[in-house]
């Protein structure tokens, strides 16, 4: 069997196509990206603009179309915060139907971080122990603290690399106050949840998904993505402050040019490195290891998981909510 997630974010509708066989893992086996860019499009009254609900629907109609020419048997598709949190969501998941077929679902931030850490935990085995994971979207960031297969402690906060740098990055580079003023409004973020984390306890590995620490982690010296999956990636916080000072400075331009920074995310990786550094500094973390899955993962995974189960369960069961997810155009399915 063939399936695909179809992660709708802010910078890109992202198709990850794996091949299910029995006892194996579900490696990527085509991955289509399409640009959305909605972080540019989010107007005051918090909505997003028609260009960008055109942008994101034209983008969905071309991974679904990709989807067909690839035989993908189900595909999940659904979207994170940027038109989650639009105050015209419905409006945008509209267009995107009426354009390519299909209607995404929305996942809420506790939704994201649970199925992210589940893939994290599926990766690294029973072995891993107590494991912290953060992940830093372009809307939320998402900390969760666990032992077993369910976490004990999954929180999502509005600190994400692409919201931050709407909230507080109007130039290019950014000025100094600017970057004061993101450094405060994460540590007062962050204090909901550091206390409590430290409660629980140290954990004995901790890991860190999402293109944002995957890009940092590259541009500190990590292997580039084109070694692999299974090549030990990190990122220490030693390194990483090195490299803030480098990237402030920079425009976004500029910054496109560093080794693992795309042109989509330069603007914001900087907001990204900061709640990043903020994070590790306040929970004592010297470093981060890379972990190659996360959300789409975690969503093919669990779905896996089921049918092992159920072999006839619907795939809107692993969404824990009512929405439906609509099948395949006839062309695709």
């Amino acid at each position: 069997m063939r399936l695909a997630a179809l992660d709708i974010g802010s910078n890109s509708a992202q198709l990850q196509v794996v091949d299910v066989y029995s006892g194996a893992p579900p490696l990527p086996a085509h991955a289509v990206k399409e640009p959305t860019l909605l972080g540019e499009e989010l107007q005051p009254d918090g909505s997003l603009s028609e260009e960008g609900a055109q942008r994101a629907a034209k983008a969905v109609r071309q991974a679904v179309d990709a989807a067909g020419r690839l035989g993908v048997d189900q595909l999940y598709p659904f979207v994170t915060a940027a038109i989650r949190d639009a105050t015209n969501s419905a409006e945008v998941l509209e267009l995107i139907e009426a354009e390519s077929g299909i209607r995404p679902q929305h996942l809420s931030g506790e939704q994201e971080a649970h199925l992210t850490y589940f893939a994290a935990h599926r990766w690294y085995g029973w072995s891993a122990g107590r494991l912290l994971l953060m992940d830093i979207g372009g809307g939320s960031m998402e900390l969760v603290l666990g032992r077993d297969v369910e976490p004990e402690l999954a929180v999502s906060l509005p600190l994400g690399a692409g919201r931050l740098t709407r909230a507080f990055c109007a130039s290019d580079p950014p000025r100094a106050k600017e970057i004061k003023a993101i450094r405060r409004h994460v540590r007062e973020t962050l204090s909901e949840v550091v206390d409590r984390l430290r409660w629980e306890g140290t954990p004995r590995r901790v890991v860190a998904t999402s293109k944002t620490f995957k890009q940092l982690a590259r541009l500190a010296g990590a292997a580039p993505q084109r070694k692999g999956p299974f090549v030990h990636r990190e990122l220490t916080l030693a390194a990483l402050r090195e490299q803030i000072p480098r990237l402030i400075k920079a425009s976004a331009k500029d910054r496109s040019k560093l080794p693992g920074i795309s042109r989509s995310r330069a603007r914001q990786v900087v907001a990204g490195a900061l709640v990043a550094e903020a994070t590790m500094g306040a929970l004592d973390l010297r470093s981060v290891e890379i972990c190659p899955w996360a959300l789409r993962e975690g969503i093919l995974l669990r779905h896996l998981e089921a049918m092992s189960v159920n072999p006839e369960l619907p795939l809107q069961a692993l969404t824990r909510n009512n929405a439906p997810v609509r099948p395949l155009p006839a062309a695709v399915s």
